[in-house]
């Protein structure tokens, strides 16, 4: 059910799915995508603060014309142009190091997309290799701002935080990650991680050194090996660029879901729950049932795709 993901080329950290670049199939318009989401955060059980933070946003591109003596029907059709934004920062260091990061790295995001000249609501493959390099300079000006709040705050030194992101245009969805919290696309029934946790005992796995089934239960299952601060602006991300078909639900948490919640029962409550906002709590809830060892964020996301008006790019 799932289009393979591949990297489309070597040049860049950027895995391009082969749906995305199916240029046979016509693109909607990315007004006419029907978006529906639910988001909830919650301390959890055991900590005594929420270090984690999540946003998410609409963003819009509209022309209205207000005057003219050109005949109407010779003006084109006009169409809003939207796209959507989804992001969950998992914070990590000592005091209030972690919830500083994660906050800050949102609003500096905010404040980098504001003073971008460009959105990306049409996307081609020239198109998204340029919002992947705008993407890739917006983290590491991230990373450069925590690192230096860290270093003029000793209370706030080692901070850091995780990113996991989404954007999505139309059909057209990049995700943005680094660190341990995740991405899923849930389809047809089916769930698939969009994103590989930057761990050491991910690493390890992917070396060959444990076995993944391994992973879950080792000891540095936690301990990040990619993450925002402290690298003063020398910070990569994974980038995906993928299609959502009608239905597609997306799923974004930090690991205090996905540490206590396995993926056989996160498919069986995205099931379960058709409406974003339900299945958001639901799993948010079994997270608490199992434990809540940590901090938990889930955004839940649904796409309808309608049949038309569609266009070609």
């Amino acid at each position: 059910m799932f289009a393979s993901f591949e990297i489309e080329t070597a040049e860049y950290d950027f895995a391009i799915s082969q749906s995305a670049l199916d240029s046979g199939k016509p693109k909607p318009v990315s007004s006419s995508v029907h978006f529906e989401y639910g988001a909830v955060s919650e301390t959890g059980k055991v900590r005594d603060k929420n270090e984690d933070h999540f946003l998410v946003s609409k963003v819009s591109r509209k022309q209205e014309v207000l005057s003219t003596n050109v005949a109407r029907d010779h003006i084109p059709t006009l169409t809003a142009e939207d796209g959507y934004a989804m992001l969950v920062a998992d914070g990590m260091g000592g005091m209030a190091a972690g919830e500083v990061a994660s906050r800050l790295t949102i609003t500096t995001a905010l404040k980098l997309i504001q003073k971008s000249p460009k959105w990306g609501f049409k996307i081609n493959k020239k198109e998204a290799r340029e919002l992947f390099e705008r993407v890739s300079q917006h983290l590491r000006d991230i990373d450069q701002a925590l690192t230096a709040q860290s270093e003029a705050d000793h209370r706030l030194f080692g901070m850091g935080t995780t990113l996991t992101a989404a954007y999505s245009a139309g059909a057209d969805l990049f995700i943005i990650h680094l660190g341990d919290s995740r991405a899923y696309l849930y389809r047809k029934g089916e769930l698939r991680q969009l994103t590989k946790d930057h761990t050491v005992a991910q690493a390890m796995a992917d070396a060959g050194y444990i076995a993944p089934e391994e992973v879950p239960r080792h000891h540095k299952r936690n301990v990040l090996t990619n993450f925002l601060g402290g690298h003063h602006g020398n910070v990569t991300a994974d980038v995906r660029w993928l299609r959502v078909t009608d239905g597609d639900r997306l799923l974004l948490c930090s690991d205090g879901l996905h540490d206590m919640v396995d993926d056989a029962s996160i498919a069986r409550i995205l099931g379960a729950h058709d409406r974003p906002r339900d299945a958001a709590q639901f799993l948010l809830d079994e997270a608490l049932e199992r434990g809540g060892r940590d901090n938990v964020t889930v955004i839940v996301a649904r796409y309808e795709i309608p049949a038309g008006p569609q266009r070609e790019w």
